[in-house]
């Protein structure tokens, strides 16, 4: 009898842009992380917001505001939550917004730039929640690689389809966040008989897209939701779990939320 391989499983912490999240949405995956006890979690980017120092506030009453240490406070209270459940590893992949304040003192004030404290791993306290900062590429399985999205990748509206076109173009399976839309994309190539399936996976996102005074129109195509790998390093199953706003969905065979 031959041995069994050994499943991992991953679960993609969706964009939650604080202070703009749902928290009962956040909270819900929270609290399924600890209950289930998965392998590996990858926050894959803009777990913050910082709505002032961005490009949306230049110029206006807003940029003055300061929210920064506020909101950080908002973003270390909820990774003390997610740790309080969960002692396995943890990944952190920098989202555009995740970046702001850093790139801010850069472009605005550079004679103070060479100081870390506005980096993202500092203002969250990667070190006291034991939390490892990953590469914007991050190969996080064989044949897998986790990326933010908004580096070198070309936009689609229809969910599943930038991912995948990322995949295509460096050849592995690509799991991203930043478009906030919850989709799966597949492409098989092969000749004589032999075959291989590149994914791009999408992991939705988990604001409360009424508290963005940015979204003129709304989120008409969003979803909510978050994604699950499950993989031997040989065979991959993705998984998306939509989530309604009151932070309830269906994984494993039972409500959560």
């Amino acid at each position: 009898m031959g041995k069994v391989p050994t499943i991992k499983r991953y679960v993609f912490f969706p964009d939650t842009q604080i202070p703009f999240h749902n928290p009962r949405q956040v909270r819900a995956l929270i609290n399924y992380i600890g209950s289930s006890q998965p392998d590996s979690v990858i926050i894959i980017g803009d777990w913050m917001d910082y709505p002032t120092p961005s490009r949306w506030s230049q110029g206006t009453r807003e940029e003055f505001t300061g929210s920064v240490q506020r909101d950080s406070g908002i973003g270390r209270k909820l990774l003390a939550e997610l740790r309080s459940g969960y002692s396995g590893p943890v990944h952190f992949l920098e989202g555009n917004h995740d970046a702001r304040p850093r790139t801010y003192l850069r472009d605005r004030a550079p004679a103070l730039a060479e100081s870390d404290a506005f980096d993202i791993e500092n203002l969250l306290d990667f070190d006291g929640h034991g939390i490892t900062k990953a590469p914007d590429w991050f190969e996080f399985a064989p044949g897998w690689v986790a990326t933010h999205g908004h580096l070198g990748l070309s936009l689609s509206r229809q969910a599943g389809y930038t991912a995948l076109n990322g995949a295509r173009a460096i050849g592995k399976s690509l799991v991203i966040g930043h478009v906030h839309r919850l989709g799966i994309g597949s492409y098989t190539a092969g000749y004589d008989g032999r075959t291989s399936t590149l994914y791009g996976i999408e992991v939705g996102h988990m604001m409360d897209v009424r508290k963005a005074g940015y979204l003129k129109r709304g989120a008409a195509n969003w979803q909510s939701g978050f994604a699950m790998l499950d993989t031997d390093g040989k065979t991959s199953t993705p998984t998306l779990v939509p989530m309604r706003p009151d932070g309830s969905f269906i994984a494993d065979g039972r409500k959560w939320g």
